[in-house]
C-alpha cells in the first residue's frame, strides 16, 4: 500500500514513517524540503498519484492566529482537492485532545477549522486526537517563564510519548477509515504544574513552578477537563519516569 506522509521528517512523522515501511508500506515522506507544498499545492499531484492513504501530520511553522489559520485552512484545501483528484481512500490526521473545547486559542481556532475540512471532505478519514506530548515539556515550561518563576495552569493533563504516538497513528493509518475521532493518552493523569516541576527538577532546573489558575495555554485559559480524553482512549506504554529514561536522542 502506498501511503504519503505530509509532515513526514518531523517529530511524529519520521517515527511514524518508520514503522510504516516496517509493515511493508511504500512511504513517500512528503514535505517542502523534499519538493511537496500544501500551502502552494507544489507537487501533490505527483506525489499523491496512485496513493491509497494520506496522513497529515504536518503543523504550522508560526503559531500567529492569521498565520495558524491560514496555513490549516490552505493546506487542508489543496491536500483534501489533491487527494480527490488522486483517488485517495484514506485520510488521516493528527490533531489534539481538547481542540473543541479551546476555540479561545488561535492556534486550537486553526485546527478546528482543519478538523471541519476533514470533516466535510468526501474522503473517508480518521482524526487521532492525541494529548499533549511529553517531548514538549521544556516549551510549556519557558512559555511561562517569569524570571526564576515558572506560572501553569494546574489543569489536568494525560502526557503521552512521541513513540506510543507514532505506533498509535501507524496503527489507525492502515486500518478501516472510522470517519470519525479516537483518542489517544498516556496511562498517567497529572496536573500540568506538577507534571512540569517533575521535568524541571529531573534536569537540574532551578527554576519554580507556580499554580495560576488563570495562566494561558496557547492563548487559552485551562478547567480541569480541557486537556484529558473522553471514555476508552488508546493509552500509551510510557508514562514520565520511563520515558525520561530513554536515550537523549528519543527524546
Amino acid at each position: 500500500m502506498k501511503i504519503v506522509v505530509i509532515g513526514g521528517s518531523g517529530l511524529i512523522g519520521s517515527k511514524v514513517v518508520n514503522k510504516l515501511r516496517e509493515g511493508g508500506h511504500e512511504v513517500v515522506a512528503a514535505s517542502p524540503a523534499s519538493g511537496v507544498n500544501t500551502l502552494t499545492g507544489e507537487g501533490l499531484a505527483e506525489v499523491l498519484e496512485g496513493t491509497q492513504v494520506v496522513l497529515d501530520v504536518a503543523n504550522s511553522p508560526s503559531f500567529e492566529d492569521k498565520a495558524v489559520l491560514e496555513f490549516f485552512e490552505t493546506s487542508g484545501r489543496n491536500l483534501l482537492a489533491a487527494e480527490a483528484v488522486a483517488g485517495v481512500k484514506h485520510h488521516v490526521a493528527l490533531s489534539v485532545v481538547g481542540t473543541d473545547r479551546l476555540s479561545e486559542s488561535g492556534y486550537f481556532r486553526g485546527k478546528i477549522a482543519q478538523e471541519k475540512l476533514i470533516r466535510e471532505s468526501k474522503i473517508p478519514y480518521t482524526i487521532v486526537h492525541s494529548t499533549q506530548f511529553l517531548e514538549f515539556l521544556g516549551g510549556i515550561a519557558q512559555s511561562g517563564t517569569d524570571g526564576d518563576t515558572v506560572r501553569l495552569s494546574p489543569a489536568f493533563v494525560q502526557p503521552i510519548a512521541s513513540d506510543d504516538v507514532a505506533a498509535a497513528v501507524a496503527d489507525y493509518t492502515v486500518g478501516t477509515p472510522l470517519n470519525g475521532v479516537v483518542e489517544i493518552a498516556g496511562p498517567e493523569r497529572v496536573r500540568l504544574s506538577d507534571l512540569v516541576q517533575r521535568f524541571l527538577t529531573a534536569t537540574n532546573d532551578q527554576r519554580k513552578v507556580v499554580q495560576d489558575v488563570h495562566a494561558r495555554y496557547f492563548g487559552a485559559e485551562l478547567k480541569d477537563d480541557t486537556l484529558v480524553p473522553g471514555a476508552n482512549p488508546r493509552i500509551g506504554a510510557l508514562n514520565f519516569e520511563t520515558w525520561f529514561a530513554l536515550p537523549k536522542p528519543a527524546r
